[in-house]
């Protein structure tokens, strides 16, 4: 007489003749939409036209944001001049837009140089751990017993005030936050069993830290690096306006800001217009880190 199909012999025949699939390691969870709250969605839409501008704008706007005329302080409306000249007869309007792409490519540079240093710092401490974790920490922790902004400017104003500077300057200030964040995200996943498995299997441990390990922490990585880029533009406005940073006669908000000051109360979208730029860049910068922390990491736990 047959055994029936279903029977337990059966199914322990086939469950023997087929092998268990390995098990990947999955979060159990789909990521949330990007933009789902107004603010976030006014963000995203704001960081995008900034950027947009400072990459097409100059090309837009023909106006020359550097030559001095004899048109000195015409106010808004004028003709050829939508938003007025300055006190040099320089257009308005071509200075903000011609402004946006030095600040932005500082921001960019700088958060890009934090990143790199931070996480790398972060990865060798949390993966590698004892003597090396604890000497690594203590640097990240000295530097963090420094105000960002007291660093900043001892670093740039010992390099010398420009571009270049400011971008180091601000990019090592900024890194030690990012490495102690990267630092207790790689801690945590090195105890993760499939890290435990990889090591097992012989992989080496760069490849461990940057297969199995960096992919794991990108998220909440992700989501503090753009904010870390408010705080670069921030600091690289704050630095320009003490003429520590973009150096005339190129445009920088930062710098319109320190050279309309003078006429504040007669002409006071000299200030209002860039600094506002300036406000609502940061501003945006911040939504959009949390609108990627909540996407990236809902659970919070970074």
């Amino acid at each position: 007489m047959s055994e029936p199909a279903g029977s337990t012999t059966g199914g322990a025949q086939g469950a023997t003749a087929a092998p268990a699939r390995p098990r990947t390691r999955t979060t159990g969870r789909r990521p949330r939409r990007l933009g789902t709250s107004w603010p976030a969605l006014v963000s995203w839409a704001f960081l995008a036209v900034i950027v947009l501008v400072a990459l097409v704008g100059p090309w837009l706007v023909t106006a020359d944001p550097v030559r001095q005329t004899s048109s000195a302080m015409l106010p808004f409306g004028s003709p050829g001049h939508p938003l007025g000249t300055d006190d040099l007869g320089r257009d308005e309007l071509a200075r903000l837009v011609h402004g946006a792409r030095p600040l932005l490519l500082v921001a960019f540079a700088a958060t890009t140089l934090a990143a790199a240093l931070g996480t790398g710092i972060g990865l060798l401490a949390g993966y590698l751990g004892g003597v090396v974790e604890q000497a690594l920490m203590r640097v990240v922790d000295l530097a963090l017993a420094f105000p960002s902004i007291l660093l900043v400017i001892l670093l740039v104003a010992a390099a010398g005030p420009g571009t270049t500077s400011l971008v180091i300057g601000v990019g090592v200030s900024l890194a030690p936050g990012l490495a102690r964040l990267a630092r207790a995200l790689t801690a945590r996943e090195s105890a993760r069993d499939y890290v435990v498995a990889a090591r097992l299997g012989g992989t080496r441990g760069p490849r461990v830290l940057v297969q199995e390990i960096l992919p794991n922490i990108a998220g909440p990585m992700v989501a503090q690096v753009v904010m870390t880029l408010s705080v670069a533009a921030g600091f690289a406005a704050g630095l320009s306006y003490l003429g520590l940073g973009i150096q005339p006669p190129t445009p920088d908000w930062g710098y319109m800001v320190q050279a309309g000051q003078e006429f504040l109360y007669s002409a006071p979208r000299l200030v209002v217009l860039p600094a506002a730029l300036t406000l609502l860049f940061v501003v945006a910068c911040n939504f959009v880190g949390d609108d990627l922390r909540d996407a990236l990491d809902p659970k919070g736990t970074a």
